[in-house]
């Protein structure tokens, strides 16, 4: 899953929607990419929490890469980072 430049709480509502399609499109890990990711607020947090909560439901490991820098640190202070599985942009996804 490809995520966008904006990641907003104006945009997440309509991602969240795509969430559980991109969850049942795969067999494998859901990754999502955040490196296209350049305006985001704490609901891209939210949106991230939710797509690992719909894969591990449906059996699949998850995986956030290409995450920007500041997107990692608002994990950070909110606690949720390792949940995220975070990777920096130009780390190659597991799984």
């Amino acid at each position: 899953m490809q995520l966008p430049d904006t990641a907003t709480i104006d945009e997440t509502a309509a991602l969240a929607q795509t969430l559980p399609a991109s969850v049942a499109e795969g067999s494998g890990p859901l990754v999502v990419d955040a490196s296209a990711l350049r305006r985001f607020d704490t609901s891209a947090i939210a949106l991230l929490l939710q797509a690992r909560r719909l894969a591990q439901a449906a059996g699949h490991s998850f995986q956030v890469v290409g995450a920007p820098a500041k997107l990692a640190q608002l994990a950070q202070l909110y606690g949720v980072e390792e949940l995220l599985s975070l990777a920096s942009p130009g780390t190659p996804a597991t799984g």
